[in-house]
Formats: C-alpha cells, sequence, structure tokens
C-alpha cells in the first residue's frame, strides 16, 4: 500500500467521526435557538467540535481493536452515543 493509498484509507476512517461531531454542532447550535437558554454553551463551538471528533475517533478505534475490523454497526452505534454523551458533557446538560 503506497502513501496516498493510506491517506485515504485513514481519511475514510476519520469521516464519520467528523460527520456526527458535525452534525452534533448542529444541532446543538438549533437547540439554543429554540430553547432559548439563559447560558449559552460552556465550551466554544471550535472545542465542542475538537472535542467531540476526538471521542468519535477513539470510539472508532476501540471498535476496530474491538472486532477487529472497521465499520460494523455496532461502532457505528456506540459512536452516536458516545458523542451525544460528550455533547451533553459540554453543555452541561444536568443542568437543565
Amino acid at each position: 500500500m503506497g502513501a496516498l493509498d493510506l491517506l485515504v484509507h485513514c481519511l475514510n476512517f476519520a469521516a464519520p467521526a467528523l460527520g456526527v461531531a458535525l452534525l452534533m454542532r448542529f444541532f446543538s447550535l438549533l437547540s439554543q435557538k429554540f430553547a432559548k437558554r439563559s447560558q449559552g454553551p460552556v465550551a466554544g463551538g471550535w472545542v465542542q467540535l475538537g472535542v467531540n471528533f476526538t471521542v468519535g475517533l477513539v470510539v472508532l478505534a476501540g471498535g476496530l481493536w474491538f472486532f477487529g475490523r472497521d465499520g460494523m454497526m455496532a461502532t457505528y452505534g456506540a459512536l452516536v452515543v458516545g458523542v451525544g454523551l460528550s455533547q451533553w458533557v459540554l453543555n452541561k446538560g444536568w443542568r437543565v
């Protein structure tokens, strides 16, 4: 495998984590707009995106380690749960 193939494989591995992190940030902005909460999020937008992307990559790497291959639906389910939980923590969701 050449360097370009390795780069493409790594980017395709990270794409679901980035997609879920971007969607989570978008829906977080929507919920803040419609909920009209008096306090904003604890972390800024770029910090939320970076943390969610990192959590997503860790979950995907854990799924690759556990199952021995990537692309398992259980890993994608864990990705959604993990990124959702990190977004909840970043927004201090327990303080409704």
